[in-house]
């Protein structure tokens, strides 16, 4: 194979991976180890990659894969005070000691101030939630394990026995994408299974969604009407959500400032 040939491989590899072995470049290019070593470091020299201990990487790595849907930053910028009430609303459900779950995402996040002076055992994927929590309250704070999405600010484990299968839950508190006939939808498949393991936990499923939120769709079903328990949103919830949620037999609790009105399925 020729230099220029060999180059383009390695060259196509750093961009699929952190770094690349000299192993994995002899593989791809059917030459020896020295020619590899030789082509690193020629590589390197024409700053066109960077030569590690045993290999070489990109000048600039490949981005970790991301999730769909719009970032963290940009979500805490929507609907704040609806978002506010919402989550008051949320804590206001639960007695101290109890255990409960809180999923990733900007109006759950709302709930850590309530929570500042309150004694519960919370497990969630959040970084921020659980970063809040530990500095700002006295409640007992666990994650399960996995990788950190950044733009999301959630931690996701591609383990099915992680330790979410030992925790119990009075209830689990999630926001969603959207909210229509079909159920819950989420715009990510990676959402959808790491929310599902944290479902199966909760005897009780609460979800927190500000009334922008039933106009949104996703071709993502994360579960349907019927598996939820309650749904906390703001006073902007149309009358035609109202009456699908009681058809579902869900609980719908409409945070307003000053008081909640809620109303009871069934």
């Amino acid at each position: 194979m020729h230099e220029t040939e060999r180059h383009r491989i390695i060259l196509s590899a750093i961009q699929e991976r952190p770094i690349v072995t000299v192993a994995e470049c002899v593989a791809l290019t059917g030459t020896s180890e020295a020619t590899i070593r030789r082509d690193i470091a020629t590589l390197h020299k024409a700053k066109r990659l960077r030569r590690v201990r045993g290999g070489a990487e990109a000048l600039t790595p490949p981005p970790l894969p991301g999730l769909a849907g719009r970032p963290f930053a940009y979500n805490q910028t929507l609907h704040m005070d609806q978002k506010q009430l919402i989550a008051r609303e949320a804590v206001a459900l639960c007695d101290d000691g109890e255990p409960i779950i809180i999923n990733g995402g900007t109006t759950t996040f709302q709930m850590v101030h309530p929570l500042a002076n309150r004694r519960l055992q919370v497990l969630t994927n959040s970084f921020p939630i659980a970063e809040h929590l530990l500095k700002n309250s006295k409640n007992t704070v666990m994650v399960p394990g996995g990788a950190i999405y950044r733009e999301q600010n959630i931690i996701l484990s591609p383990f099915e026995n992680d330790m979410t299968r030992h925790f119990y839950a009075r209830r689990m508190f999630m926001g969603a994408h959207g909210l229509g006939p079909m159920g819950l939808m989420e715009a990510d498949p990676l959402l959808i299974q790491a929310e599902e393991k944290l479902i199966d936990q909760a005897d009780e499923l609460v979800v927190l969604v500000d009334s922008s939120k039933f106009d949104n769709r996703s071709s993502l079903v994360l579960c349907a009407l019927e598996r939820i328990d309650v749904v906390i949103t703001d006073d902007g919830v149309p009358d035609r959500v109202a009456s699908m949620l009681e058809a579902a037999e869900v609980r719908l609790i409409v945070a307003e400032a000053g008081r909640a009105r809620k109303t009871d399925a069934g």
